[in-house]
């Protein structure tokens, strides 16, 4: 059956590479490593302060971004863009967060209540985003282009990731389970960063001096900033070591002259003011793609945002990305030929609190439109509550000890419009949108940041409770439609009724029971299958639950 199944894939693949002018063999490996919650605070931007010698080597053989963007300072609707190369706000998927994703296929919890509530007070339950019938995982372009793309192991795409996003998924997927010369997609995700780390950590050895550590003029200067702030940096030490363990077993394999490696954090770094901001704090991030047999070492002054890397993938890998996409391939066959001005970012709902902004940066200048200004700044973020120096900041700020610098984080009120100059102010503090030196540049950026809002559909106007019920009518999940097998002649054709559904496929010799981990292929056409098989189909639409598993035998 095995070698059944890989003739057949290899078909079908080479099938499908043909018309997207490209074989199989020249395909590149890529391999994303992939981090958790730190901002560019590495070596190669400049700060010195964490020893990280295996990034240091990455970025002196590869590209370093100098302006790379993540579209929300948050996980679940950063990680959307990543795997759409679209918007958050465009999709639906911009609310963090919507439902319950476990590492595991197809786990789906969404009976457990929700504390959530959208800009009106209006509860909102823990739901599946439903997006656009078009947009697809992009790895399932790669997959029917002949690629074994695995997940090790977070997706957090605000929908459940649908089972023909990857040929593997969870904490024991590998390049090295794939067919001898197939090429692959393999994504590591390391949390070792993450915000939760802060205290999760707290009993590890510091290998960073509290006292050595450098402070933002946003941080006071005390004893459980300063030791929050070295755990911080003696966490990215510790994901140093374990990016080198992965890099050992890609060269221990012969693979590291022949794949590209991408380095890159989800969104900006665990302090406050820092993830859920959509100041560069919260929105820049450290960025490396090392490109095998080209010795780089310069920083690149490219501007990339997160929906830039869905197309960008497809490129490299020989596959024209689909127009639907939204951001622009920055390498590859396929890159665009304008490169980017303008760097778009969003935030709505955090956990419990909901809000509403925008952003827009160039090289030089941020505009920030607050679509409610009379909203605290501050976010009262319960599961942020767990870190110590967070709660420190909140005594500070209560009995007034914090300076003008520090206590513009919890400022009551903002103003409608913000903007910075990111020369004189890099951490973004001073407000210069009432300073009619600015005016010409401020009114660009305005336009620009409603040209984009028009053109993307920005759903965040739309109060999430409505929205919920748009993508669930009636509160309830929608299901995917059964596919329907039909033969003619030994070949075998499969459709689903769904719109944007896709259609997984298992081809047996003897009778089987498939679950969500069984190895699908993923139907692309008409294909001819001998007698006596049992052909095993499923339909999956993304945020709608997955249909039943259709067999016949024939």
């Amino acid at each position: 059956m095995k070698i059944f199944l890989l003739i057949t894939a290899v078909l079908l693949s080479l099938f499908f590479c043909g018309c997207n002018e490209t074989k199989v063999q020249e395909q590149p490996n890529i391999l994303w490593l992939t981090c958790e919650d730190i901002s560019p605070t590495l070596s190669f931007y400049g700060d010195s302060t964490a020893q990280t010698p295996t990034l240091d080597k990455l970025a002196r053989s590869g590209m370093v971004f100098d302006y790379a963007y993540t579209t929300v300072g948050v996980c679940a609707p950063s990680r959307s863009s990543i795997i759409t190369g679209m918007y958050p706000v465009s999709i639906g998927t911009h609310n963090m967060r919507t439902g319950r994703d476990y590492a595991g296929w197809g786990t789906r919890d969404y009976s457990s209540p929700s504390n959530a509530t959208d800009i009106n007070g209006e509860n909102v339950p823990l739901y599946s985003a439903v997006i656009p019938a078009r947009v697809k995982c992009f790895t399932q372009y790669l997959r029917e282009a002949g690629y074994f793309c695995t997940n090790n192991q977070k997706t957090d795409y605000q929908f459940a990731a649908p089972f023909t996003a990857w040929d593997e998924n969870g904490p024991k997927a590998h390049w090295r389970h794939r067919e001898p010369g197939q090429p692959f997609f393999s994504v590591f995700n390391y949390e070792v960063t993450h915000e939760s780390r802060m205290w999760m950590n707290k009993h590890l050895q510091q290998t960073v001096s509290p006292n050595e550590v450098p402070l933002p003029p946003y941080f006071p200067d005390n004893p459980i900033v300063r030791q929050d702030v070295a755990r911080n940096y003696s966490n990215i030490e510790l994901l140093d070591k374990q990016i080198a363990d992965r890099l050992d077993e890609l060269k221990a394999d012969g693979l590291l002259e022949n794949t590209i490696v991408f380095f890159f954090s989800d969104h900006g770094g665990p302090l406050p003011r820092g993830k859920r901001e959509h100041y560069d704090s919260g929105l820049r991030v450290p960025f490396i793609v090392h490109m095998p047999g080209k010795e780089r070492g310069n920083p690149t002054s490219e501007m990339i945002s997160f929906v830039d890397l869905a197309p960008t993938v497809l490129s490299l890998a020989g596959i024209r990305p689909p127009g639907y996409m939204q951001g622009k391939a920055f390498l590859g066959k396929y890159k665009a030929q304008n490169p980017r001005e303008y760097i778009f970012g969003s935030g709505d709902r955090f956990d419990e609190f909901s809000d509403m902004c925008r952003t827009v940066r160039d090289k030089r200048f941020l505009y920030v439109k607050n679509f409610h200004p009379e909203l605290p700044s501050y976010k009262d973020v319960s599961y942020r509550k767990q870190m110590d120096m967070m709660n420190e900041l909140l005594k500070l700020n209560e009995s007034g000890q914090l300076n003008s610098l520090q206590a513009y984080y919890f400022r009551q009120e903002k103003q409608e419009e913000e903007f910075y100059d990111c020369e004189t102010d890099p951490y973004q503090l001073h407000n210069l949108v009432d300073d009619p030196k600015y005016a010409d540049e401020i009114e660009r950026m305005r336009k620009e940041l409603i040209q984009w809002q028009e053109q993307v559909g920005d759903k965040g106007f739309i109060p999430e409770k409505q929205l919920f019920l748009q993508m669930w009518p009636e509160g309830i999940q929608p299901v995917t439609m059964a596919p329907e097998i039909k033969v003619k002649e030994g070949t075998v054709t499969i459709t689903c009724a769904t719109p944007g559904a896709s259609i997984g496929y298992i081809i047996s010799d003897e009778q089987l029971q498939p679950t969500l981990d069984s190895p699908w292929s993923i139907y692309t056409g008409s294909m001819p299958v001998p007698y006596g098989k049992f052909v095993y189909a499923r339909s999956n639409r993304i945020g709608y639950a997955d249909s039943e598993t259709v067999t016949i035998n024939f």
